[in-house]
């Protein structure tokens, strides 16, 4: 069965291949001999409930540097697709917003991965606020009487936008601090929506477990560990990739959200657990793919393809 694919997403000119899970997810899609197209969501476009953009007809090789050609630009409806993928990495902000709402337009006729109204619906910072009971004491808000009385609870804590990705603007405060009211005012003046604040994990220092769910079952995992000097343990911040296998409280959790997320149509999920607790659940476009690969777990972009291939089946 040969597909005719779209993705959306950032410039491809710009990734890098070797870490990227979009790229992964194109090499399969090119590998089970399906047709593959590109474009960036500032081409989109809707006239009534039509919905085009101008795409082009794309080709990837796992070479850095040389890892894509493009084909001539074509106008055209997104009905015509058999899938989309939604690729496109936050800020989740209103441009993000309207993507899906256009999407939505063509879904489910074109299989959109993932649902574009509940990844809408599903921003990684607010929606993981339904399994409060998993993890860390939290807070979202940006008023400081509720930040100074969660500080004064909790001590330790991390404060970081709650649009943001990648590890940007994650700060960690202890309790005594004396930049905690710069900061406030820093991200008072810098991000209008509330951001999230949660109560410092030390275990973070062995690592961030990335886990991966496909259609709501645990497809695989990588344990992100920081560079010795930095909070941080995103790949792109300079964390190390280590191998792992899943704890009981991590296949517990991955139980409690298989059905929720197979429920909304989000079919390629990544969340993040740190020492048994989980602290964000990404839908937009989630990473760590070859990072698993790499460190030898199971090829989680097959298992993606095999989820998305059962579903358009006719």
């Amino acid at each position: 069965m040969q597909l005719n694919i779209a993705v959306q997403m950032d410039p491809i000119e710009r990734i890098n291949i070797r870490g990227d899970s979009t790229f992964a997810l194109l090499l399969e899609a090119k590998a089970r001999g399906h047709r593959l197209s590109y474009y960036t969501p500032d081409k989109l476009a809707q006239r009534g409930d039509r919905v085009f953009a101008n795409v082009q007809p794309l080709d990837v090789r796992d070479e850095p540097g040389n890892h894509f050609t493009l084909g001539e630009a074509k106008r055209t409806e997104l009905t015509e697709f058999d899938v989309i993928l939604l690729r496109q990495d936050p800020p989740f902000d209103m441009a993000y917003i309207t993507t899906t709402h256009m999407l939505e337009r063509v879904h489910p006729k074109t299989l959109v991965v993932n649902d574009p109204a509940h990844v809408r619906n599903a921003p990684e910072k607010i929606f993981v606020m339904e399994f409060s009971d998993l993890m860390p004491p939290t807070l979202i808000t940006r008023d400081l009487a509720e930040i100074k009385a969660f500080r004064e609870e909790h001590g330790d804590i991390v404060m970081k936008p709650l649009y943001g990705n990648g590890g940007a603007a994650v700060f960690r405060l202890t309790k005594d601090d004396l930049n905690f009211g710069s900061l406030y005012d820093l991200f008072a003046t810098t991000f209008r929506e509330q951001w999230m604040v949660q109560t410092f994990l030390p275990a973070v220092k062995h690592g961030d477990k990335r886990i991966i769910l496909v259609d709501g079952d645990y497809a695989g995992a990588v344990n992100r560990v920081p560079a010795p000097d930095d909070l941080r343990s995103n790949m792109v911040r300079g964390g190390s990739p280590k191998d792992t296998e899943l704890t009981p409280r991590e296949r517990e959790i991955c139980a409690r959200l298989g059905p929720a997320l197979k429920e909304r149509g989000l079919l390629f999920v990544g969340i993040d657990v740190i020492d048994g607790h989980l602290t964000e659940i990404n839908v937009t476009s989630p990473t760590g793919i070859r990072a698993i690969r790499n460190v030898g777990g199971p090829d989680v972009a097959a298992m993606v393809w095999d989820a998305i291939e059962k579903k358009r089946k006719p």
